[in-house]
């Protein structure tokens, strides 16, 4: 028996299957809302809170705020972080699911720009800025919690329901858009667009119920017993683990490929510069993200059996090259190929990265820090990612029909994000109590990983 159980007693049992299924519906609610912020601000926002006498300019804004929230997540992952390896998982998780529907709800009742002027606007990037907060803490306290509740041999498939819930938050908020997108343009533009963001009040319920209930994971609640908490989770970090934190900055510029294909491309195909059906579009990521919901517990899954890095690098690299195919079967303009490609690409190539890196970051990092080198690690590359999108309209230029500059940036950023994880660590078979202790780091009291290995 270890010194941890035979001192305090027995840790709390472990529950993969309820807190991967908590983590799951949990991340699919508070990420309808984010997400339904991206459909709006590239096929709304520009005509709703900017000037709409120059639609490039009010295009290019509108796809900036989009990436506000990016730029907002790592200053919420440097509190949040530290909080959740403070005093738990589980509490950052309902603390980021009340604020995301908060901030939601209240962008549903904001002014526009008719009405207030460029105070609308500036209402718009704040609500934005309070999501972002919001979403650097979600991903990582509920890859945290699916981690240390999981199997051993099983981590990959059962952290990969964090990131399933994502995409199924994805598909919601594109459901719930196409109807609203069909109305007529005024209705779209007076009442419509504001449908999906109050209808967030039930969102937020529904996950509050849900993660209320939810148990702290057993390595956290043993931790706190012996007061083994970090004290100061982020100085542990810098000062023992800040070449994972950069790897891990590095390999989430793989999210790149997630804006690029949900905002910048949607907005492109709609665009003069294609013309193709609002409508259609979107239902191209409904279907694209149906399949991620299977492929990504079976590349996961895949992951568990044959180490995280091969499977990761499937993903990006893949990517790199589905990235081109697809952004040039938007610019034939024929359905068939765009939903096939599209399909293909963000589907079942991109699931490969997308569903092993929770498991493959939080395993980089020992429990006493495992939080917070998530959330500052992922949510730095995520804010690069987030501006991606503003990136690709210079690109595209003045016309907005340079898709191959585009592709050639966002092949770009997986080249960087697969060196980046080729220089990483194989973990999988790594023993969970073992993960991110290194030989030669000296002793911190505040680690229950080293007392349970004594």
């Amino acid at each position: 028996m270890s010194a941890l159980s035979s001192e305090a007693g027995a840790p709390p049992p472990a529950r993969p299957r309820k807190a991967a299924v908590a983590a799951w519906i949990g991340s699919a609610l508070e990420y309808y809302d984010f997400f339904i912020y991206g459909s709006a601000a590239a096929l709304v926002f520009p005509k709703v809170f900017f000037d709409p006498s120059d639609p490039a300019t009010a295009t290019l804004i509108s796809l900036a705020t989009f990436g506000v929230a990016y730029a907002a997540r790592p200053i919420g992952a440097l509190f949040l972080g530290h909080f959740g390896d403070r005093l738990g998982r589980r509490k950052i998780m309902v603390f980021t699911l009340i604020l995301m529907g908060l901030s939601t709800f209240l962008i549903g009742c904001l002014p526009t720009y008719a009405q207030v002027g460029t105070v609308a606007p500036v209402l718009l990037v704040l609500m934005r800025v309070l999501q972002g907060l919001s979403a650097a803490g979600e991903q990582a306290s509920a890859n945290s919690m699916t981690l240390e509740h999981a199997p051993e041999d099983r981590r990959g498939y059962y952290t990969s329901f964090a990131l399933n819930g994502t995409q199924a938050g994805q598909i919601i908020a594109t459901l719930v858009f196409i109807p609203v997108a069909a109305l007529p343009e005024e209705q779209l533009h007076t009442w419509g667009w504001r449908l999906p963001f109050l209808v967030s009040v039930a969102v937020t319920a529904a996950g509050y119920l849900i993660r209320r209930k939810l148990s702290e994971t057993p390595v956290f609640e043993q931790a706190a017993a012996e007061d083994a908490v970090a004290r100061l989770p982020l100085a542990d970090l810098l000062r023992n683990h800040w070449a994972d934190v950069l790897r891990v900055i590095a390999a989430a510029l793989i999210a790149t490929v997630s804006t690029i294909f949900s905002v910048w491309a949607l907005a492109y195909a709609t665009g003069d510069a294609v013309g193709l059906d609002k409508s259609a579009m979107l239902w191209v990521g409904v279907l694209a993200n149906a399949v991620a919901l299977l492929a990504i517990p079976l590349w996961a899954k895949l992951s568990d059996r044959i180490g995280r890095k091969p499977v990761f690098l499937i993903g990006s690299l893949g990517s790199a090259v589905m990235i081109f195919v697809y952004l040039w079967a938007v610019s034939t303009g024929s359905y068939p190929l765009v939903f096939v490609t599209g399909i293909l690409f963000f589907g079942v190539v991109y699931s490969a990265a997308n569903g092993i890196w929770p498991s493959f970051y939080g395993e980089m990092f020992p429990t006493r820090v495992r939080l917070s080198g998530m959330a500052i690690g992922t949510q730095i590359g995520f804010a690069v990612a987030g501006f991606a999108v503003s990136i690709a309209e210079r690109i595209a230029g003045p016309a907005g029909d340079n898709w191959l500059g585009v592709a050639a940036f966002t092949a770009g950023t997986c080249v960087i994000c697969s060196l980046a994880v080729l220089t990483g660590r194989e973990t999988y078979r790594v023993p969970t109590v073992l993960l991110g202790e290194k030989p030669g780091v000296p002793e911190d009291s505040g680690s229950p990983a080293r007392t349970a290995s004594a």
